[in-house]
């Protein structure tokens, strides 16, 4: 019998949902926790209360205090409720762009991809967060597969791929590859990952980056830096002073883009957006990024950073999508070292 055909759909498709995880760890924004509950609220309220196109926000709460605490800020930030699932799912942090379910299309149907998660290979905290695939899938009625290649269950994390829901996949060196950092599948080869690739998400053809941005804690997370905002075209972060760390890695993956083909042997269109100005808290660079944006049904959410770059960086995405583009204030959702895309999943509408 033929296996079922996958494909991971691209981010600017339809969605059912967006998968967001209320705050509740404040170690992720140590000294400034107090803030996060807004910052969240307002990325809700900007998904589900669209008037046209707004989509249902899946919200997990850790018990019903938390939900209880939850609904009252939401209520008082004008969130339509009736678009929340209050999902009472304890995690271990809430970067549900890493630990969250992967949806696939499998078979003309719905289905998660079981990767497993385990911190970035850094952190000691992630048994429950590993656990939100399998949740996921039980709440929604749909089959996980597992993830699995040479008889090992593959590790992987949202945030290091990102596709343009026809083969073609970009993801990083630095992240997959390295032998001694953040190790997540030791031995694996850029053949091993473009076998799961493309089994697991029928993706064909992987584009290869080599470094992420400085600051990125995850080693490498391509959706800082490069993101698909079409089938054919991507947008990659430009550091132009060469005094900047960022600068060198970044026109490397420029020359790398500019060499790559797509899954039909076509070049794809790169437009440059630009980097904010580097941006620190108690000492260290945090990975400020454009990029880190989120498409849903109804708009574009990119982070600004107060930033005279940042009014640049919405008109370079106005132009490359076909919804509206809004900012959404990140200095201090960057603290935690991700901001909008790295916090949210979404769960494609077949």
């Amino acid at each position: 019998m033929a296996a079922a055909r996958v494909r991971l759909p691209a981010e600017w498709e339809p969605h059912a949902a967006t998968w967001i995880t209320w705050p509740q760890c404040a170690r992720d924004w140590p000294g400034k926790f107090a803030p996060m509950p807004w910052a969240f609220a307002e990325i809700i309220r900007k998904i589900a209360n669209a008037p046209e196109g707004g989509e249902r926000v899946r919200l997990a709460v850790a018990d019903a205090a938390v939900e209880k605490r939850a609904r009252g800020q939401l209520a008082k930030a004008h969130v339509d409720l009736g678009r929340v699932d209050f999902l009472r799912l304890p995690t271990d942090r809430g970067w549900m762009r890493d630990c969250g379910p992967c949806f696939i299309e499998r078979g003309g149907q719905l289905a998660i991809a079981g990767f497993g998660f385990d911190a970035w290979s850094k952190y000691p905290e992630y048994h429950l967060d590993a656990q939100v695939p399998a949740f996921a899938a039980r709440h929604l009625g749909l089959p996980l597969v597992p993830v699995l290649h040479q008889g090992r269950h593959v590790l992987f994390e949202g945030g290091a791929l990102d596709i343009n829901g026809r083969g073609s996949l970009v993801t990083t060196e630095e992240c997959c590859l390295d032998p001694e950092v953040q190790v997540r599948n030791p031995g694996f080869s850029h053949a091993d990952y473009e076998a799961v690739f493309a089994a697991a998400l029928g993706a064909t053809n992987t584009i290869w980056l080599k470094n992420g941005i400085t600051g990125d804690d995850t080693h490498g997370h391509v959706d800082d830096f490069c993101r698909f905002v079409d089938a054919r075209t991507l947008v990659l972060c430009q550091e132009p002073s060469p005094a900047d760390p960022n600068h060198a890695s970044l026109e490397e993956n420029r020359e790398r883009l500019e060499a790559a083909r797509l899954e039909d042997g076509s070049r794809p269109e790169v437009v440059r957006l630009p980097m904010p100005a580097p941006l620190f808290f108690d000492g260290m660079r945090l990975p400020a990024s454009y990029a880190n944006f989120l498409i849903t049904n109804a708009a574009v959410l990119v982070p600004t950073f107060n930033d005279a770059r940042d009014r640049i960086a919405l008109g370079i995405l106005a132009e490359c999508f076909d919804r509206p583009v809004v900012g959404i204030h990140a200095v201090d959702l960057v603290w935690g070292l991700g901001t909008i895309h790295c916090l949210t999943r979404q769960e494609p509408r077949l």
